[in-house]
């Protein structure tokens, strides 16, 4: 008899620990989809230089300018189709969605490229937003149908963001 509670003991210590994991690593899985945009400025107390070149230099601090001077000649969708590109987050959770509901996301920010930074915020852990951007990143919206002519690439190999 007490054989058989001993392996009751076990396979519960073991259902146990998979049901832990289980809930550990769904909690993880649900964190990510939580992630939200919070906007440059909120970049800004951490990483005064990078936000300050970024909000000097970069013609992506200023992106929603573009979208409003074209607005005359496009339609609605048109607009639209400029804001995935003009605008930080639109289309994805917590993105941006109007000028009057999340101004602060109006422009092309710093989550375009590194992501969504509300983990980031929170934890000040580097593992928590992209650091190391590819180029591949770039091309999504600085592809030759869209911009043929603009040369980005010193803009983020000199540090200007």
């Amino acid at each position: 008899m007490e054989l058989i509670q001993e392996k009751c003991r076990w396979v519960l210590f073991w259902v146990g620990t998979l049901l832990m994991l289980l809930i550990v690593s769904s909690g993880h899985a649900e964190s990510d989809a939580e992630k939200r945009f919070v906007g440059s400025q909120a970049c800004q107390e951490c990483h005064e230089t990078e936000y300050e070149n970024y909000s000097s230099h970069a013609k992506k601090a200023t992106s929603y300018e573009s979208v409003t001077v074209m607005a005359k000649g496009l339609t609605e969708a048109e607009q639209r189709e400029c804001f995935a590109c003009h605008t930080t987050g639109y289309g994805q959770p917590g993105g941006f969605v109007s000028e009057a509901t999340t101004p602060h996301l109006k422009d092309a920010g710093c989550e375009v490229c590194h992501g969504p930074g509300s983990v980031h915020i929170e934890s000040e852990d580097p593992e928590d937003i992209v650091y190391d951007i590819a180029i591949e990143v770039c091309k999504s919206c600085h592809n030759s149908d869209r911009v043929a002519s603009f040369n980005y690439k010193p803009l983020l190999f000199g540090g200007a963001h």
